[in-house]
């Protein structure tokens, strides 16, 4: 490593160390061909895509990709003129003002990734695409890399499509949950309607600048297919846009892993694929098995009638969505209502609400991360909030609900509605930075709060060292986290018992 350093140099060694992915100090020919293609411009087609080109009579489809680039002033650090951040650190977000390629055309047969397993075949049943090979216990992958790994297998698909949108497309993310998930959401004698969720991200920087990640919330969409891949009729796939912030960026600012990392979030518009209409055959023959041309007498090409899919069952959209929602998200099994429908319903309903306050999403891949420190909805989701006895209690006694800061001030400072503002205002009065959780009663009135790096100190430290009686250990459970985290649901139980015995 010292030597490596004094021949190449702090940035020579930052650039040799992200294409040495299995860290042997030793550059294999499969590791230096990212390099290899750049200073050459050519590259070579993967086994599988050789494959898939084999078949001379099989139906393509046409993709359009349609994108809006990121607005820069939802970035935070837009509102101090992104003050000490180079010029060179963006450039890469600041280019990327259109996709990589408007339109492509895939062959049919590529999409037989999206069907499902012989054993997943009741609607709203959720199988793995590509599997999530992280968790809490596993960490994470690097963030000192520049070219994604070659994609295999059901990747390869995945790949092509998000390569729409810019050329460095990693189909598995740096944090969990990564992959891909599926299930059915309408079937039909001869043809599937698949709903998917994806966490994928993109690399938008390269040599000589340093890493900046750029990662959506997710990839949602639907894939309406025979059920032998043969024939495509619709195809979308797009970043959720229904939220105030969607995007999470991270970006280093020296040539090593430990270098600095500056965090943000924000919103983009529109991030999208879309079939321009059911995949037609690439060569067409008549009834004696000729090849005929494509286009009539007259020059126009020849128009394809289908016939309609009759649905013989079918879920809503909402609930294929949810089912995916839940395999990504553990937590999930409980509803997470928006922030003033839980209000109402914890009125209706006599209960308590359980309200989590982040500055980035709590479901979406990596928003909730986009902090430096580790008190970060991520590592909530991932522990105590998928624990069997929190979700028994919050299920039991509790209406939950997520919210982000920047949603919250925006209703604080709306007066169309003064009881929704003033829930707001109470709930941002108790906010700390990154994450806070609230237990408060139905009138919005909080009653009992931690800050999720306050909460993963204590959890981390042995129970003897905890000075504060504000939370005890119980005995009962052997994680310390689900221990702690009942201990503050239940205190915020027995503040209430007056009101809720009223």
């Amino acid at each position: 490593q010292e030597l490596a350093l004094k021949s190449l140099g702090n940035e020579g060694l930052f650039l040799f160390s992200s294409l040495d992915t299995n860290k042997d100090l030793y550059l294999s020919p499969e590791e230096f061909k990212p390099i290899a293609e750049k200073l050459t411009g050519v590259a070579p087609v993967s086994e599988s895509e050789e494959e898939e080109t084999l078949d001379p009579d099989g139906e393509t489809l046409s993709i359009v990709a349609k994108f809006q680039p990121l607005a820069m002033e939802t970035m935070t650090k837009s509102k101090d003129g992104f003050l000490g951040i180079s010029h060179v650190a963006l450039s890469g977000l600041r280019n990327w003002t259109a996709p990589a390629a408007p339109m492509s055309v895939l062959l049919a047969r590529q999409f037989k990734a999206f069907l499902p397993p012989k054993n997943k075949l009741e609607l709203g049943d959720p199988w793995w695409i590509i599997p999530s090979e992280l968790n809490i216990f596993t960490g994470y992958l690097s963030n000192n890399r520049f070219y994604p790994p070659p994609p295999k297998g059901k990747e390869v698909i995945i790949h092509k499509l998000l390569s729409m949108f810019h050329p460095r497309p990693f189909v598995k993310t740096r944090f969990a949950p990564q992959g891909a998930v599926a299930c059915i959401q309408a079937s039909s004698s001869f043809y599937y309607t698949i709903a998917f969720r994806i966490h994928a991200e993109f690399q938008l920087n390269e040599p000589p600048n340093f890493p900046f990640w750029f990662s959506p919330g997710q990839f949602t969409g639907y894939i309406v297919l025979s059920k032998d891949s043969s024939h495509v009729r619709d195809f979308r796939l797009f970043v959720p846009n229904n939220r105030s912030l969607n995007v999470d960026m991270e970006w280093l600012y020296g040539a090593s892993e430990s270098s600095n990392m500056e965090v943000d979030i924000g919103y983009l518009p529109q991030m999208e694929l879309e079939s321009t209409g059911p995949s037609i055959p690439a060569v067409i023959h008549d009834e004696n098995g000729n090849v005929i041309d494509s286009r009539d007498p007259s020059g126009e090409p020849i128009q394809f009638v289908f016939e309609e899919i009759t649905w013989q069952q079918e879920i809503p959209w909402e609930e294929a969505a949810q089912r995916l929602e839940v395999a990504m998200y553990p937590f999930k099994k409980i509803s997470y209502l928006p922030f003033t429908e839980a209000f109402e319903r914890a009125k209706a309903e006599k209960k308590l609400v359980h309200s989590i306050l982040l500055w980035g999403a709590l479901d979406d891949h990596k928003a909730s991360c986009a902090s430096p420190v580790p008190g970060s909805g991520r590592t909530l989701r991932e522990t105590v909030l998928e624990s069997s006895p929190i979700l028994a209690l919050l299920n039991e006694s509790f209406i939950s609900s997520w919210s982000l800061v920047k949603e919250l001030e925006e209703l604080q400072s709306n007066r169309e509605n003064e009881f929704y503002s003033k829930l707001a205002e109470l709930h941002l009065e108790k906010y700390n930075f990154p994450v806070e959780m609230i237990i408060c009663l139905p009138n919005g009135t909080v009653i009992h709060h931690i800050n999720a790096n306050y909460f993963l100190d204590i959890t981390s430290m042995k129970p003897e060292d905890v000075e504060s009686s504000i939370f005890s250990f119980s005995t009962s459970f052997e994680d310390p986290s689900t221990a702690t985290y009942l201990q503050f649901l239940k205190e915020g139980l027995q503040r209430a018992k007056p009101y809720l015995q009223s």
